[in-house]
């Protein structure tokens, strides 16, 4: 029998409406959700945390809470962004420590730890703490294509991840892209050779998804990865209830009853009809075309929205053919948040000065210094003498040279608010800009229906509890939402975080 991770509360909203499912139109369905027999629903993590404060003026943690109250017993499942949690930095290991025990206290059992380098050393702190805190650790490796991700080399990743603490293994196919032969390869490698579960989580961006899910699945997958169908498709993942089909009756059958599904795809259907003014077209089409030129649909809607804004949009074949030229320079990163908008804004630079790195982004100098770890292989000579030879290189795990951040954190938001308890002072450790506007909000009653509702002047409607009509459409974080995240406050304080590095490694010499 196969498990399956339904991800409607979480990557199937965040693919297709930017994240912006409220927590009040989850909670009708958890108890339905709960009683469906799912291996696990994934509910939390990626952009949430963000967005439940930027945009919705939600609590994440009350979300969190509320949803294991009324689901207890499917094992809630998140995904963290191994040493940047769920925010678009390095925090140091105290917080990566706290933030992972209090998930686990509030409700999440099994978490999906990646790093966009698929850079073991920038998840060990994270798996750690989830193995101490007693959940279930899912070392992920994000799937890519080049010349250096080779199935000899997935493996040794999957070797090192369950040396650092992975009960089971993820297939991460964050673009879409993996053929069923090669996913299915890989799974029976990872199964043969390291010997913990496999976990496949693909999208339907090129439109293969199901066929490798199915694929996947008789190689020997413990697990795929589905949506319930009104938010599926396209830019999510394949369908659940298409996926429990195609498995019926099968040595796979995941046993999970297709009228129950039925009902709850027509709920989520009624929440869609609420959202659809946030749907982006785009997000639902299929677009074979990824599968040569491998940039994931979130990119290329950035590398569209720069072009517009310098009126440039017919140079977008030379920066479409510029990306891989620039990855492959950096050492062939995965495209995914945040190396996607590196290697992308890099790629815009670079066609429209005329010259290949006559301009060098900040972020690119950053990655090059090794702030963000180890790339999967060697850059470019030149452009790492030309970004290091005024600021030396970072030798190591990067938050190894982090200072304590959670006493500061506490201490500081306390001072906005007195009674603030730790999982506060996480959420302002992680968006402190963000964080301070949330509470002005709150202390003055400002909820997120008051601010939709006052926004589009139909205060009257706030006395009917639905429809309500839907937040703004601003997008933040995550393959599936486009915005880069050196917007808001994460540029300042990874500017800090620079200052700190630049130090520490004056006085050791790393």
């Amino acid at each position: 029998m196969v498990g399956i991770t339904e991800t409607v509360l979480r990557d199937g909203h965040q693919s297709l409406i930017a994240t912006r499912m409220r927590t009040r139109d989850m909670l009708p369905a958890a108890e339905r959700l709960d009683a469906i027999g799912y291996r696990s629903l994934e509910v939390w993590g990626g952009a949430t945390f963000d967005v439940c404060l930027r945009f919705l003026r939600e609590d994440p943690w009350e979300r969190l809470r509320l949803l294991k109250k009324a689901m207890p017993r499917t094992p809630l499942q998140m995904l963290l962004r191994g040493q940047n949690l769920v925010g678009y930095r390095h925090y140091p290991d105290d917080v990566v420590q706290k933030f992972v025990a209090e998930a686990v206290r509030q409700g999440v059992d099994i978490f999906r730890v990646f790093d966009a380098l698929n850079d073991p050393e920038n998840m060990r702190a994270a798996l750690d703490a989830v193995r101490k805190a007693g959940a279930r650790a899912q070392g992920t490796i994000c799937y890519t294509q080049s010349p250096v991700h080779t199935l000899e080399s997935f493996v040794a990743l999957g070797h090192r991840l369950a040396e650092a603490g992975a009960a089971e293994l993820c297939v991460k196919d964050m673009g879409g892209f993996m053929p069923p032969k090669e996913g299915a390869e890989l799974v029976r490698a990872l199964v043969r050779e390291v010997g913990l579960p496999v976990v496949v989580h693909t999208h339907s961006t090129s439109g293969l998804s199901t066929l490798t899910c199915l694929a996947v699945v008789d190689a020997g997958a413990a697990a795929v990865d589905g949506a319930l169908s009104p938010f599926a498709g396209g830019a999510s993942q394949p369908p659940t209830e298409t996926l429990v089909a195609a498995m019926q009756g099968t040595a796979h059958d995941p046993h999970l009853d297709l009228h129950a599904l039925a009902e709850l795809a027509g709920y989520f259907a009624t929440v869609m009809d609420r959202y659809r003014p946030l749907l982006n077209l785009r997000s639902l089409q299929t677009d074979p075309g990824i599968l040569t030129h491998q940039i994931p649909g979130g990119m290329i809607s950035n590398l569209l929205s720069q072009l517009a804004e310098q009126d440039a949009m017919d140079r977008l074949r030379e920066v479409l053919a510029e990306v891989p030229r620039v990855r492959a320079d950096l050492g062939y990163p995965p495209l995914v948040t945040p190396t996607s908008q590196i290697v992308g804004i890099q790629a815009v630079f670079n066609v429209l000065t005329g010259a290949r790195y006559r301009t060098i982004t900040q972020e690119v100098r950053d990655y090059v210094r090794g702030l963000y770890g180890t790339p999967p292989a060697p850059m470019e000579p030149e452009l790492v003498r030309a970004v290091t030879s005024g600021h030396p290189a970072i030798r190591g795990r990067p938050a190894d040279l982090l200072a304590p951040e959670f006493e500061k954190s506490l201490q500081e938001v306390r001072a906005l608010v007195p009674a603030a308890d730790g999982a506060e002072a996480l959420s302002y450790a992680l968006f402190p800009a963000v964080y301070r506007t949330y509470r002005s909000t709150q202390d003055r009653g400002l909820t997120s229906d008051v601010l939709v509702a006052a926004a589009l002047g139909v205060i009257g409607a706030l006395r009917t509890p639905r429809p309500s009509a839907p937040p703004r459409a601003t997008a933040v974080g995550g393959s599936g939402s486009g915005v880069s995240p050196w917007a808001h406050e994460g540029r300042a304080r990874l500017q800090s975080q620079r200052r700190y590095l630049d130090a520490a490694a004056r006085r050791t010499g790393r």
